[in-house]
């Protein structure tokens, strides 16, 4: 595998390490060419945990920027290696990983190897394991071993966002709702009791369920309610005694962990809930005057993030953050992933301005 050539444009950089598979779970590759460019580096300090890699400034700057971003994907599905598309004269670079979030990570690795004086300290994350279960995270091991390196005044997250600054994000929760019953033979129903057809009044309850948009510090975030999974039944001729339905809530920053599981077990009140992953989000940070200073530089409205990222793990050491990065999120995971070549150099230029402007 050759090196990473971080002399090579940001759109180039994209296609290189797309066309490098690092589906969750099988990172090191890449990894292992990230972390062999950054070290050649001499104004950056890099240090490696498992497959994500950190690499920083020393510069002796009054404030520290954290500039993170993955680089697993969900699974490929006939989608690598890339290619370029012309869509309407809009040049794209297609395939996975385009959107979530290689296109991002590429601008951030040329911007570490070029601003070698920004005006800002900056530490740059690449980290492994997003796209899975939380626990799995490069991010949630990198605060285990060493929490000094989130240590920041601000950071950006390169998530997609089209290009526009996304403040703070929605949280996250999954639960059980299971419905129990008495097998019998189907031949003999009336001696049972079916438990899938006990599962209608949740359907019921989630089909008649109203999302709320809930205004936080200026931005306003959507949630959801809904049923992703379920499941049940034992044999052809079984009345089943077991039904469970997964639900799946997004929820606004404005409410904290327990806020959210209550709020789910009111909706299924009577029900066996079992919540089994619960993130919290990330209030919006605008009101940083770092984060201030690069809305303004980058000249971008700030909107809401709807889905959970990593901006929440900053948030929560009091590191105000946001999601900037190339890609439409409705392409996320996409076997039509895409990203417009023009939204990955206005990153990039826009990164680049704020970072060296004095």
């Amino acid at each position: 595998m050759p090196a990473l050539d971080l002399t090579a444009t940001s759109a180039d950089l994209t296609r290189t390490i797309c066309d490098i598979p690092s589906v969750s779970g099988d990172e090191k590759v890449l990894a292992d060419l990230i972390h062999e460019a950054v070290s050649a580096l001499p104004h950056l300090d890099v240090f490696r945990d498992g497959d994500t890699i950190v690499a920083r400034t020393s510069q002796g700057r009054a404030q520290r920027v954290a500039i993170a971003g993955h680089i697993d994907t969900v699974p490929i599905n006939a989608n690598v290696p890339t290619r370029d598309l012309d869509l309407e004269g809009e040049q794209y670079i297609w395939g996975r990983g385009t959107v979530d979030m290689k296109a991002g990570v590429a601008v951030q690795l040329k911007l570490a190897a070029e601003l070698v004086a920004p005006r800002v300290d900056i530490t740059w994350m690449w980290y492994d394991h997003e796209e899975v279960d939380a626990d799995l995270n490069g991010l949630t091991r990198l605060a285990r071993t060493r929490p000094d390196l989130f240590q920041a005044d601000f950071a950006i997250l390169g998530e997609p966002s089209n290009g526009e600054v996304e403040g703070g994000c929605n949280g996250n929760l999954r639960a059980i709702v299971r419905t129990h019953g008495v097998r019998s033979h189907s031949a003999r129903a009336w001696i049972g009791e079916n438990a899938i057809h006990k599962a209608a009044p949740v359907l019921t309850r989630l089909a008649e369920y109203r999302p709320r948009d809930i205004a936080v510090e200026g931005l306003v975030y959507r949630e959801g309610l809904n049923a992703v999974r379920i499941g049940g039944g034992v044999a052809g001729n079984v009345i089943p005694d077991l039904c469970e339905i997964e639900v799946n809530y997004r929820f606004a920053p404005s409410r904290d962990a327990a806020e959210a599981e209550q709020h789910v077990r009111d909706v299924f009140s009577g029900f066996d809930v079992d919540v089994v992953d619960l993130a919290v989000g990330a209030r919006p940070g605008l009101d940083a005057p770092l984060a201030q200073e690069f809305v303004a530089a980058v000249g971008a409205e700030p909107r809401p993030k709807y889905g959970w990222t990593d901006v929440a793990r900053f948030s929560a050491l009091g590191v105000p953050a946001v999601n900037y990065g190339p890609g439409d999120p409705h392409l996320a995971h996409h076997d039509e992933e895409r990203v417009p070549i023009a939204q990955i150099e206005a990153v990039e230029r826009g990164l680049r301005a704020w970072l060296t402007s004095s």
